[in-house]
């Protein structure tokens, strides 16, 4: 019986780029452009959160 399982990782890396080339994406896909962050706020409800925290500690 043979181990089909690399041992190392130059083996796993062999196995790897040995892909047949039906099971590789033939044309990578446009990353989609990051939308513009929100200024972050702390709301009421999150500061209620930890109100009195500092007696707790």
């Amino acid at each position: 019986m043979r181990n089909t399982e690399a041992d190392t990782l130059d083996e796993l890396i062999d196995d790897c780029t040995a892909m047949p080339a039906e099971l590789r994406p033939t044309t990578a896909k446009a990353l989609p452009e990051p939308r513009a962050a929100s200024p972050w706020q702390v709301t009421d409800a999150c500061a209620a959160q930890v109100d009195g925290l500092d007696a707790y500690v």
